[in-house]
């Protein structure tokens, strides 16, 4: 019997201005073996040297995006003129700020033949280089596990759809079936848009948390994470005034609780103090408890707690741009920012046969 052929696979990276990432991403993506692969970088009208470091690379093949239509997303337009003309059995949608570990890219292609997905993505680890993404990238992560559990996301007969932009490997012949990142265009969340088309049309999704495939640093200062999250929350949430104001009225008791213990114990109540000493206990046990599913390091969930009141913060401001600024901005570029009604629910899945968890 003959050997089966090997699966090919393009990797296509969008790229605005992005030349402090990219070399190390081309880099680890580059050495990858065990698999049939090609690199495309689109270049998204970059006024740094993206071009140049991707070009300095021999095995990738360089294209320049389109200036996006009126309606079209930047990264959407970019992943569209990226796609032209291939012919690979897979497409890998990756962003220039990740590493990929030795063998992901095969065993990535492998996980999704085996669980017949037409769709994988993986939600990378998160690397923290700061203080403030030690705080508030482990809360918004454990959200994002509560709300898109991955058993969910992966039940075809549940509404919860996820997907993570960073990394989205996708079944040529199923995403053309759907028209791509075409259909999505205009989706500032593309890739949660690009989930929920599959799912719709009765595409098998599969989702998961990357731990030894891929890993990130999403934001390299303070302003570019308030400014992404600002993009992103409100059509992560479906009511994130709600959230804000659960999560603000959280740590409001955490704080009233620690003080209140302090407060009696100084003033020699100690049985009173031990009480509050209790509910402080209970109430920062079941905060630490959440902040774990983000799988960040110990030392972030321990500063997870002052992440609580900018994530407040971040979440009424996401609110007030798509709900009374009507736009937000990201990578120069302004975008209409409607929130949707059902962010990461897919429509015609059958809900009453999987009650989802909230």
């Amino acid at each position: 019997m003959a050997p089966q052929a090997q699966p090919k696979v393009e990797v296509i990276i969008p790229a605005r201005n992005e030349e402090d990432c990219l070399p190390r991403c081309l880099a680890s993506i580059a050495t990858q073996q065990g698999i049939d692969f090609h690199i495309t970088v689109v270049d998204d009208n970059s006024t740094d040297r993206t071009r140049a470091i991707a070009e300095a690379f021999s095995a990738v093949r360089v294209v320049t995006a389109s200036e996006p239509r009126p309606g079209v997303g930047g990264k959407n337009n970019a992943l569209i003129c990226g796609v032209q003309g291939v012919t690979a059995e897979w497409l890998l949608f990756t962003d220039a700020d990740t590493f990929h570990y030795a063998g992901s890219l095969a065993a990535a292609v492998a996980e999704a033949e085996e669980h017949g997905a037409d769709l994988l993505s993986y939600s990378p680890e998160q690397e923290l280089g700061s203080w403030y993404e030690g705080a508030l990238q482990p809360v918004i992560f454990a959200e994002l596990a509560r709300t898109y559990p991955p058993d969910e996301v992966n039940d075809p007969n549940s509404p919860i759809v996820a997907a993570n932009g960073q990394y989205i490997l996708v079944r040529r012949a199923a995403y053309e079936s759907v028209d791509g990142h075409a259909a999505v265009s205009g989706d500032i969340l593309e890739d949660v848009a690009l989930a929920r088309n599959f799912k719709q049309n009765g595409l098998k999704l599969y989702f998961k948390f990357g731990a030894g495939r891929v890993r990130t640093r999403m934001y390299r200062s303070f302003a570019s994470m308030c400014e992404g999250w600002t993009k992103n929350l409100v059509r992560l949430f479906e009511h994130p005034l709600w959230l804000a104001t659960t999560r603000g009225l959280e740590f409001l008791a955490i704080i009233a609780s620690a003080l209140a213990s302090a407060a009696l114990a100084a003033q020699g109540d100690y049985s009173l103090a031990l009480i509050q000493l209790a509910v402080f206990i209970a109430l920062i046990s079941s905060f630490q408890l959440r902040i774990r599913r983000a799988h960040a390091p110990e030392w972030a969930n321990l500063l997870a707690l002052l992440g609580l009141p900018l994530f407040v913060s971040l979440l009424v401001r996401s609110w007030l741009h798509s709900r009374v600024r009507g736009a937000v901005t990201w990578k120069g570029r302004q975008y209409p920012n409607p929130a949707p009604d059902q962010p990461g629910k897919s429509s015609t899945a059958k809900e009453s046969e999987s009650p989802v968890r909230s």
